[in-house]
């Protein structure tokens, strides 16, 4: 009886033939099949690697392979020899105790820049001999052809080369970007003013995302939800979006932000029937009202997500009203060309969040039990989330709709020492864990703030009406005039 040493299951097979072997052998490649890779302007080749595996129950052969590609100029598509080589120096496969034994065989070849920067796409084929029937990796996996796209040395400059027949209602400003290696634009248009208690509405299109094959958006499932979307092809998001990115054919990254907040406009971001991206604003002032959308473009979607946040945080708090600090903070960051991206540590590390875990009956002797558990198995993470139910709440045994914030300290209940004993006790125990984050609503809790709580009695409060949905009623929030310092109060 054969078996399978790549999977590890035994095989029926009793006779072994060429197409038995091919059967048990498999491919993979750097750069990657199914995905797409950028190509930085300053390369000038491609090196691809190739590991071939195939189970140790049949005699180790001599291996054909060829990489499919349609990198020419006349796009037509050919094929260019693998050569087989020593190890590669970027691992493709990983070693562990309980996988199979079986034999590799690593093959590469390089592959020039084309000059005209088209997209290229590619598949690998291999074989046993040139007696022998091609095994195409497309047709034996779930694996699409990989894409190269090529980087020009010097992105265009004007928001037109990114976006297609946007709309001359939008006023569109080309401003200093805080991100090295990315442009930036602020687009404002007018918004309808508010007739009586009925909002103000305006559509204004953004156009067509030029030359792009793939975009993201983070969407609004439900007024404190955000969830990603993605797709191919034409923009269709079903939900509205705050952010959309788009990567275009060029191997740039185009992000787009849509700023709410400020003169009692909100903007969020849908698409049309043909593709246009509408910038569908709100406004609830009496006043003429201005949307207002970040346009960004870099290298990596990171550097243009940070351009687009890094400008908002100044358009929000307002630069010419900020702190001295921050300005200074920033400046600093600028001058000494600092590496756009906040945290990179948290998207990087491994994270745990106790609400998938240990849900909404949460107190920190079940985090230590957890923490602890991790450590057994031999688990580092980098990052806690302290999620739900650390608070201090009115109306024990209600829905958390029903529940308003009454202190900044955590309960007494499931944290006796406070939030500060917890988080030292984990970081003794626990060194790896880098940072410690607690959950709340931007409101306070669902609830929001308890009327008869310590929060109620040193900030203004006011009563407002949840709009209609899951869930309904009169509330109790913190004043607007307030806002700044009960959350000033709450970080520090």
């Amino acid at each position: 009886m054969v078996v399978d040493e790549l999977s590890d299951k035994p095989s029926q097979l009793k006779f072994v033939r060429v197409a038995q072997m091919l059967l048990f052998s498999n491919a993979l490649c750097d750069p990657p099949l199914g995905q797409t890779t950028i190509v930085k302007s300053d390369q000038d080749s491609i090196k691809f690697t190739v590991l071939l595996e195939s189970s140790k129950s049949f005699p180790e052969q001599n291996w054909e392979a060829v990489l499919w590609h349609n990198g020419h100029e006349s796009r037509e598509w050919k094929e260019l020899a693998l050569q087989e080589t020593e190890i590669s120096e970027r691992p493709l496969a990983i070693e562990s105790n309980g996988r199979p034994q079986v034999y590799r065989r690593w093959y590469s070849v390089i592959l020039n820049k084309p000059s005209n920067l088209e997209p290229i796409q590619f598949t690998l084929k291999y074989r046993l001999s040139s007696y022998d029937t091609w095994r195409w990796v497309n047709e034996h996996s779930n694996l699409t052809d990989g894409e190269l796209y090529f980087q020009p040395k010097t992105p265009p400059k004007d928001l037109v080369n990114y976006l297609k027949d946007f709309s001359p209602d939008l006023s569109v400003d080309s401003v200093e970007s805080e991100t090295p290696h990315t442009q930036l634009w602020v687009l404002t248009s007018q918004v309808k003013a508010a007739e009586g208690k009925a909002s103000g509405y305006t559509d204004t299109s953004l156009g067509v995302p030029r030359s792009f094959s793939r975009w993201f958006s983070l969407v609004r499932i439900w007024s404190p939800w955000l969830a990603p979307r993605h797709g191919q092809g034409q923009f269709s998001p079903h939900e509205d979006a705050v952010l959309s990115s788009f990567l275009r054919m060029d191997g740039l990254h185009l992000v787009l932000l849509a700023i709410s907040g400020i003169d009692q406009v909100l903007t969020v971001f849908k698409p049309d029937s043909d593709g246009n991206v509408i910038a569908h604003s709100r406004n609830d002032s009496l006043e003429l009202g201005q949307a207002r959308i970040l346009a960004a473009v870099g290298t990596t979607f990171n550097a243009a997500l940070a351009a687009v946040m890094y400008h908002a945080r100044k358009v929000v708090r307002g630069y010419d009203t900020m702190s001295q600090d921050v300005k200074e903070e920033m400046e600093t960051a600028l001058e000494k060309d600092v590496k756009a991206e906040w945290m990179e540590n948290w998207y990087d590390g491994l994270t745990y969040c106790t609400w998938n875990a240990l849900g909404q009956d949460l107190h920190e002797q079940k985090i230590f039990d957890a923490l602890d558990i991790l450590k057994e198995k031999g688990i580092q993470i980098t990052n806690l989330i302290i999620d739900d139910n650390w608070q201090s709440l009115d109306n024990q045994g209600q829905s958390q709709f029903q529940r308003g914030w009454t202190d900044f300290e955590a309960n007494k209940e499931g944290f006796p020492n406070g939030l500060k004993h917890t988080a030292t006790t984990i970081r003794d125990k626990h060194p790896n864990v880098q940072h410690i984050a607690v959950w709340h609503a931007l409101l306070g809790y669902w609830g929001a703030v308890s009327p008869t709580g310590n929060i109620a009695k040193n900030y203004r409060t006011r009563k407002v009406r949840k709009s209609k949905g899951l869930t309904e009623g009169i509330m109790t929030v913190v004043d607007e005039e307030d806002v700044p310092r009960m959350y000033d109060d709450f970080y520090k």
